[in-house]
């Protein structure tokens, strides 16, 4: 939905070429590079670093040479270009105040029309923002313009008017935020100091860290979550791999883990229970026929991230192995691409890494599920065979399951959980790769 601007790697004048990089941005915990869609000198750029832009934005103007063609033969002004564009000179020799896009809020973004459909020229909302005048009060100035269009000399009127008799007017829920040409830096209102007792480390989240708090919070608001827990004995699993890990590493040149089997499972699973692959939207459920499986990736700083394995009921368990490494390590290594990250329809992380008996996941929204893998333990347990029970030294692991209770009941969560243990314990262990 929207990109944070990191850094420019060009400014206004610079020449640039077709796909050489212009910028960096940030979407949704990844950074990547845009590269330039057209040859020639960068004429205006629209957004700052740090600035949050909406997708589908412009965010910068490239003069062509066709441009510079076209710019030379003479173009017919309106009359409401003339207008604007002198009382822009005209306001231009007074010091104004001007709303940072990063800073403004949406009533004083530039644009031509209001919600009735009234026009509002650039200069006049810079006016209304630097003198504090909300969208309401701008919406009851009567204006002598051409069609009834609020002038320059319109809202100065009325902003002098305001100051005589000291009256402003300001909704409940409205704030305005205005940023004085070079005489304030600062334009949020300060944050209250707390005073902390004892030895205490303030550490300030990074972008990752905020955006991935955002994310949870909004996924438990969202979905009724509901956990569900089981155990599967992994043994056979656990020998199978011990015994090809060497020999697949030679032939397939990466090494086999325990994600891409147990990402293997899943689909197979998800075939069986296909609302489980779902989203909600509104009273509808959208049953995805893509199975795109998110695998939780934890960063060297400690951050979170899911890349997304695409289409991955079409992939064998080789593929599925040389997916998974390489997303990890573009993960680990910060090379992954936006939409590496998206499209993702189940998730899966693997808690036991760090050393986790079990979890509790939270839903990666818009999915209705997470399942989560504990860490793989070897205990006693019970065996049943048909010569009677014995115990034996088994490698047991934990599952849980999170599920969205909107749509996904505890008899469908339940049973889709049992089926992944159950083809995990009933694991080939003579199977090829």
């Amino acid at each position: 939905m929207e990109a944070t601007i990191l850094k420019w790697h060009k400014q206004p004048g610079d020449h640039v070429k077709m796909d050489e990089t212009v910028l960096e941005i940030a979407t949704d915990k990844v950074d990547t590079e845009v590269p330039s869609t057209a040859q020639g000198i960068i004429e205006q750029i629209l957004y700052n670093v740090n600035d949050v832009v909406p997708v589908g934005s412009v965010i910068a103007k490239i003069k062509t040479e066709v441009e510079e063609a076209i710019s030379h033969k003479p173009q017919p002004t309106s009359h409401r270009q003339q207008e604007t564009e002198q009382e822009n000179s005209e306001y231009s020799k007074e010091e104004v105040g001007t709303v940072s896009p990063s800073n403004a809020t949406s009533n004083y973004k530039p644009q031509t029309n209001n919600s009735n459909g009234r026009f509002y020229s650039p200069l006049v909302l810079n006016i209304a923002a630097s003198e504090g005048v909300s969208m309401t009060e701008l919406e009851t100035i009567p204006g002598t313009g051409n069609e009834g269009r609020v002038t320059k000399k319109d809202i100065l009127q009325y902003v002098s008017r305001r100051k005589v008799s000291g009256y402003k007017q300001r909704s409940k829920n409205e704030e305005v935020m205005v940023v004085p040409v070079n005489r304030v830096e600062q334009t949020s209102d300060p944050q209250p100091i707390t005073s902390y007792s004892g030895n205490v480390e303030i550490i300030e989240m990074d972008r990752m860290r905020k955006l991935i708090a955002e994310h949870m919070v909004r996924s438990k608001h969202t979905s009724a979550h509901v956990t569900s827990f089981t155990e599967a004995d992994v043994t056979n699993i656990v020998m199978w791999r011990e015994k090809v890990k060497k020999e697949f590493e030679k032939r397939e040149g990466t090494k086999i883990t325990f994600t891409p089997l147990f990402i293997e499972t899943v689909v197979h699973c998800i075939k069986k229970f296909p609302l489980i692959n779902s989203s909600v939207e509104g009273d509808r459920i959208l049953v995805k026929k893509d199975i795109n499986i998110g695998m939780a990736t934890a960063l060297p700083n400690g951050n979170l991230i899911v890349p997304i394995i695409k289409h991955a009921d079409q992939l064998n368990l080789v593929g599925l192995t040389k997916q998974v490494n390489g997303l990890a390590d573009n993960a680990r290594n910060g090379r992954l691409r936006p939409d590496d990250t998206q499209g993702g329809t189940f998730t899966l992380t693997n808690v036991g890494t760090f050393g986790s008996l079990m979890g509790t996941p939270i839903i990666n929204q818009p999915q209705v599920a997470v399942l989560a893998v504990g860490a793989i333990k070897k205990r006693p347990v019970v065996v049943e065979t048909p010569h009677g029970d014995s115990i034996a030294i088994r490698h047991m692991m934990y599952l849980s399951l999170s599920y969205d209770h909107r749509i996904i009941d505890g008899s469908l969560g339940a049973t889709f959980l049992t089926s992944v243990a159950n083809e995990l314990e009933n694991f080939n262990p003579h199977r090829d790769f």
